[in-house]
C-alpha cells in the first residue's frame, strides 16, 4: 500500500492516523495498517493505541499469539476470538478477526454456542484469572467436561488488573491487594490442574518471559481436537507490582525466571542483577504440556462436527 510521507511538523488530515517521528511521519488512512511485519497485518489499527500498561506481560503474550496466527493463517476469516471482561479480554478487540467481547466470566458460554452453530470455525477464548476462574469458574469446568473443540488461553497475572487491583482466586499467599491489605490468607487455584481434573484433553502452562515456548504451546493447542486449556503466567506492573514493591516489568520477568532453580542459580551470580527483588513473584510451577489425551468431542457426540481450516 502506498504511504504518504509528511516532511513537516503538521497535524494529520481528518480521517488519518499519524505514525512515527515529527518531520518524517507516515500518514495512512484510519483503520488501515502501514507496511508492517506479518503479525501486524492482523491488527485493527483503528483500535489503536492499545490500553495495556508499559511492561505488562499481556502485551508480550498478545504479540506471541499474533506471530503464531500469522504463520498459521493467510487471513483470519475462519477464526473467531471470544473474550469476557478484564485487561486480557480487551486484546481481542485489536485482532482483525471475528470477535466477541462478552459479559464478565461468560466467554466460554458464548464460545460454546458459537462452536456448536459454526463447528468449522477455529474458536479461541481469551480470558483472565478473574474472568475465567472467579465469576467464570463454573463455565470453565463445564467446557472442559464437555470437551468442546476450542482453545482457551487464560492470562494469569494473579490480580484484578482493570477494576482496582482486587484479590483474585490465583493471588499468591501473603500478597497485598486492595481487598487484602493485610496480605492474602487464601489458597490460590491451580488453574491447569483444575482444567485437567474437569476433563480438558489438552492442558499446558507457559510464562510471558518465555514467549517462544508459549508460541509452540499455543500452536499445539490450536492443533489439538478437543478442549485445549493454555494458562500463561503474566504480570501486572501497576496494581500488583507497585502494591507489593516488586519493581518494574523487567524485574518481574526476571522474577519469573527465578522460579526455575537452574535459571536462578545463573542469575544470582550476575552482579548487575543483585538489586532485583530476590523472591519469585510466584512459586516454582511446572511448565509445558501438562496433560494430553483424546476422547470424543461434544460436537462429535452431537453429530455436528465440521472440518476446521
Amino acid at each position: 500500500m502506498a504511504l504518504e510521507v509528511v516532511r513537516q511538523e503538521t497535524a494529520p488530515a481528518p480521517g488519518t492516523l499519524a505514525r512515527g517521528r515529527a518531520h518524517a511521519r507516515e500518514v495512512v488512512p484510519a483503520g488501515q495498517p502501514p507496511a508492517a511485519s506479518d503479525e501486524k497485518r492482523l491488527l485493527r489499527y483503528g483500535m489503536m493505541p492499545h490500553m495495556l500498561c508499559p511492561g505488562c506481560g499481556h502485551g508480550i503474550i498478545f504479540e506471541a499469539m499474533l506471530r503464531v496466527l500469522a504463520r498459521r493463517y493467510e487471513t483470519l476469516d475462519d477464526v473467531a476470538f471470544v473474550a469476557g471482561i478484564g485487561c486480557s479480554s480487551r486484546v481481542v478487540g485489536y485482532v482483525d478477526a471475528c470477535t466477541l467481547h462478552t459479559t464478565h466470566g461468560r466467554p466460554l458460554t458464548f464460545a460454546t454456542g458459537l462452536k456448536l452453530a459454526r463447528p468449522e470455525l477455529e474458536v479461541v477464548v481469551v480470558t483472565g484469572d478473574g474472568d475465567g476462574l472467579s465469576i467464570g469458574g463454573n463455565h470453565l469446568i463445564h467446557a472442559a467436561r464437555r470437551n468442546i473443540d476450542l482453545t482457551c488461553v487464560l492470562f494469569n497475572n494473579e490480580i484484578y488488573g482493570m477494576t482496582g487491583g482486587q484479590l483474585a482466586p490465583t493471588t499468591i499467599p501473603g500478597a497485598y491487594t486492595s481487598t487484602s491489605p493485610q496480605g492474602n490468607h487464601e489458597r490460590p487455584f491451580d488453574a491447569a490442574a483444575l482444567a485437567e481434573a474437569a476433563g480438558a484433553t489438552f492442558v499446558a502452562r507457559a510464562q510471558s518471559y518465555r514467549a517462544r515456548e508459549f508460541e509452540e504451546l499455543f500452536l499445539r493447542s490450536l492443533d489439538h481436537r478437543g478442549f485445549s486449556f493454555l494458562e500463561v503466567m503474566s504480570d501486572c506492573t501497576e496494581y500488583f507490582a507497585r502494591t507489593n514493591r516488586l519493581g518494574s516489568g523487567a524485574d518481574l520477568l526476571i522474577s519469573q525466571a527465578r522460579a526455575e532453580p537452574a535459571i536462578e542459580e545463573d542469575l544470582a551470580g550476575r552482579p548487575t542483577l543483585q538489586d532485583v527483588p530476590a523472591r519469585p513473584v510466584r512459586p516454582v510451577m511446572s511448565m509445558g504440556v501438562l496433560h494430553e489425551s483424546s476422547r470424543q468431542t461434544l460436537e462429535e457426540a452431537m453429530g455436528i462436527s465440521g472440518d476446521r481450516p
